[in-house]
């Protein structure tokens, strides 16, 4: 079949947030892609420009008459030319002039249109008639920092991982009871709780670090004995939200603290002891790759992972594997740009032994492709919350690559 590019057509329109965002369809000979780019609240200050000066009404434009015209001919297939055509469209190194999330959905929607002409599910097309592993959902269950409002935790997410479940029906099942019960037990704490949700469908409540911690820990032991299976948790601490660069310190403002690089160090060992979390990300500023080497060095069976440290950059990859910074990368394809981008990051944090978590973004649409890119390029984790719509869309996604898949699907080997 073929798969050559006969036109691209982009669209506005909204995400979760009601944010104007771009949707772009493409149209091969035999075949048809479409992606919408998502918006994170929390970004990191090395990822890309997301659109042209203009907004998302110039970034529709700038596919019509750059990029359409540019690619209309070439072979869907060859996604590495189709991405790096992109790199020359823009000239710049952080697509100021079409913006990131430009190239991110006419980059996910290429590959789609490709797997589509040849009949092929978007998965097994980027990973071949191997690609059989799926992902363990890390899922946000209460939400603080930018994510929530008032007297709310300083961490941004406390999040579920169930890694002792045999398929992923049974981990996305755990992390939906993990969710109910803490909203029932945030109901009986609270009188005045009005089951608010921040922008991923996690809790937010008049609560503190410390209650946060209580409640995840006693909940996931509950629904882990219930299912008989591990169901860990973890946090993204998102500190660079709460770093006061003139002071040097770590501003927790709702629990009314400070502490400095070295007490911030000490406190999430302290929290990774007592609670065994098995995942903490972004615990200190985007800059420290020394703290981040420091806590990965102390502590044992906890992924240690870089959302805003990274930005899927595989040069801040390189420079944080130099140092032994984290042992875990957020992957982000539109804070990058492309997926060949990614793809690079990806395969240079696993060569390392770095576990890959794919991700959602805070502001997000009902696009699935990051079900498929987890399945496909074997990360063991896959961050993409648990009940609002955007997140449903991606864990059903999965539920039906497992179901495809059948006696061929296998959980990844997650060594926590």
């Amino acid at each position: 079949m073929s798969s050559i590019i006969e036109d691209l057509i982009a669209r506005k329109i909204f995400n979760n947030r009601g944010e104007e965002t771009i949707e772009v369809d493409v149209v091969t000979t035999s075949g048809f892609g479409r992606a919408a780019a998502p918006a994170g609240k929390s970004r990191g200050k090395a990822e890309v420009v997301y659109y042209p000066t203009g907004g998302v009404d110039q970034a529709v434009k700038k596919v019509d008459e750059l990029i359409a015209p540019e690619l209309a001919g070439l072979n869907a297939d060859f996604q590495e030319e189709i991405d790096n055509s992109l790199h020359e469209i823009d000239g710049t190194t952080n697509f100021k002039v079409i913006g990131g999330n430009t190239a991110f959905a006419v980059s996910l929607a290429n590959a789609e249109a490709a797997a589509n002409s040849h009949g092929l599910l978007l998965f097994q097309f980027l990973g071949g008639s191997t690609a059989n592993i799926l992902p363990y959902p890390l899922g946000n269950c209460i939400s603080g920092g930018q994510h929530a409002r008032g007297k709310s935790p300083d961490i941004q997410e406390f999040l579920a991982l169930p890694y002792g479940a045999e398929t992923f029906i049974e981990a996305a099942t755990a992390n939906a009871q993990i969710h109910k019960k803490i909203g029932e037990a945030l109901r009986k704490k609270d009188k005045l709780f009005t089951a608010g949700k921040s922008d991923e469908g996690a809790w937010i409540a008049n609560i503190d670090d410390s209650d946060s911690f209580e409640l995840m820990a006693k909940t996931c032991e509950e629904v882990g004995n219930e299912l008989d299976f591990e169901c860990g948790f973890g946090v993204d601490v998102a500190a660079s939200s709460f770093w006061n660069e003139k002071k040097q310190i770590y501003n927790y403002a709702n629990d009314g603290k400070e502490r400095d690089t070295g007490e911030q160090l000490e406190y999430l060992k302290e929290l990774i002891e007592k609670y065994h979390l098995t995942y903490v990300e972004d615990a200190f500023h985007e800059e420290d790759f020394k703290s981040f080497a420091a806590l990965t060095k102390q502590v044992k069976n906890c992924l240690i992972c870089g959302d805003d440290l990274f930005t899927t950059n595989n040069e801040r990859l390189s420079h944080g594997i130099k140092l032994g910074a984290g042992n875990s990368i957020i992957i982000k394809v539109n804070q990058i740009g492309t997926l060949t981008d990614a793809l690079e990051t990806i395969q240079n944090a696993q060569q390392h032994g770095y576990t890959c978590v794919m991700s959602h973004r805070s502001g997000d649409t009902t696009d699935w492709h990051i079900a498929h890119l987890a399945a496909a390029f074997g990360c063991p984790v896959i961050k993409t919350g648990i009940v609002e719509g955007a997140r449903v869309a991606k864990i059903n996604e999965l539920i039906r690559i497992e179901q495809f898949l059948g006696s061929r699907a296998k959980m990844a080997d997650l060594k926590i």
